[in-house]
């Protein structure tokens, strides 16, 4: 039975229904004095009351999916080496519309268990409402293995753009959380097919990944010395998976990333320390600096080093000591329910350009989904502004043709207008201060 599973719920619910029955059954006996009856007494409470958190907490997990197998529960993570796959396109041998069948390729399908569970997803064609796939990211640098779901645009499967890449936004769980939170209570690929139905968000590629590469341990995005290196899956691995997988846009200008709690503060760390990979953040309910505490372990090591590491990741002291990256930015954070109003603040005021930053400052709003699913439309919204529909496009098949003294010509260049790396995402007056 997976940790996850229904069925495991179900029998951990019928386990502490069977001791209660049985402290019931028994307490008699066990009400006599001495010393081996109050040991009794005590071992019975006990067992039954162990049994009835265990259920609560496996409903609470398969719900909100903190642990999603027994492995992750106990410490272990799949780390084993993989090798390299270029993917095919399409128009190539062993070719799918969407995720690689190649094995050694970056991006692997993963099972539906999750996926399955999750409602309101495209239910049709994918060219005519798109797709959402389950598959596993593999880290060729950090030999992470992170589950991920991928939502596909219909735009993504149809003839007319069978060779256009896609902005892509990277969404981000909290911590512990999953991509099941992403999915079922953030509803963000809901969300983003919705909006682009209607008009208002550009086809874009939208990637749901948890943060959380080592649990049960918060590495909050950093590399940890001699630790786990989640910056660099993030900023490194995980592009370089996506972009040798699907059409996606290959320079920063078309790359944003998002978060709720953690995932958020991991959002803004990602574009402000790695702004060649991601141009555009939209922070919800984040954290403007990183500390550890009993759930990250240390996270800066020790040493002569250490302290320049706390400052690097205190995105406060960063605005203070350290150019500006031209990067666009979205936080938001209620004004009564939250406690990061001050500081969110105080981020706004501090950010100068050529970085920008807008904001969402409800009145009122606490921690939680039904707050952060209520600016999720605005968010993507924003987020479209920013991101650069990718002016490049995948190359031409070659054609094989045979000439008339029988030799084969080379192929003619692929002449489509490419945007220079590094190009400015263009500006909306939502984004300047």
């Amino acid at each position: 039975m997976g940790l996850t599973s229904q069925t495991t719920v179900y029998a951990m619910v019928a386990l502490s229904a069977l001791c209660v029955a049985l402290l019931v059954w028994l307490w008699p006996r066990f009400a006599k004095p001495g010393l081996w009856h109050v040991l009794g007494r005590l071992g019975a409470i006990g067992v039954t009351q162990v049994t009835i958190v265990a259920a609560f907490a496996c409903a609470v997990n398969s719900s909100y999916q903190f642990f999603g197998s027994w492995g992750e529960l106990f410490g272990h993570v799949d780390t084993a080496p993989v090798g390299v796959t270029q993917a095919a396109d399409q128009n190539g041998d062993g070719a799918v519309n969407g995720i690689s069948s190649v094995h050694g390729s970056l991006v692997q399908p993963a099972g539906n268990d999750q996926l399955s569970r999750v409602s309101g997803l495209p239910n049709g064609p994918a060219a005519s409402v798109g797709r959402v796939e389950s598959v596993k990211i593999i880290g060729k640098r950090t030999g992470v293995v992170d589950p991920a779901f991928v939502y596909l645009p219909p735009q993504y499967f149809q003839k007319a753009y069978h060779r256009q890449r896609f902005p892509v936004i990277v969404a981000l769980s909290g911590y512990p959380g999953s991509i099941f939170n992403l999915a079922q209570h953030l509803r963000v690929p809901q969300t983003a097919a919705d909006l682009q139905s209607k008009g208002q968000m550009q086809p874009t590629i939208v990637v749901m990944i948890r943060p959380t590469i080592a649990p049960p341990r918060d590495t909050e995005c950093v590399n940890v010395p001699g630790g786990p290196q989640t910056e660099t899956f993030l900023a490194k691995d995980l592009p370089e998976a996506i972009k040798s997988v699907y059409r996606a846009g290959h320079y920063a200008s078309a790359w944003g990333v998002m978060g709720y709690s953690s995932g958020a503060s991991c959002a803004l760390q990602l574009v402000m320390r790695d702004p060649h990979v991601y141009t555009t953040a939209a922070a919800l309910s984040p954290d403007y600096r990183v500390k550890d505490d009993p759930t990250t372990g240390n996270l800066f090591g020790s040493g002569l080093g250490r302290q320049a590491r706390v400052d690097g990741h205190d995105l406060m002291w960063r605005l203070k000591h350290l150019p500006a990256p031209q990067v666009s930015v979205l936080v938001a954070t209620s004004k009564h329910g939250e406690k990061g109003y001050a500081q969110t603040q105080d981020f706004i005021k501090a950010v100068k350009a050529p970085m920008r930053v807008a904001s969402i400052l409800p009145n009122s709003g606490s921690h939680n989904f039904p707050t952060w699913v209520r600016e999720m439309p605005a968010t993507l919204t924003w987020m479209n502004d920013q991101l650069t529909f990718p002016q490049d496009v995948t190359p031409q098949p070659k054609k094989k043709t045979t000439t008339a003294q029988g030799g084969t010509p080379k192929p003619r260049p692929d002449r489509s207008p490419l945007r220079a790396e590094g190009t400015e995402p263009r500006p909306t007056a939502a984004t300047r201060k």
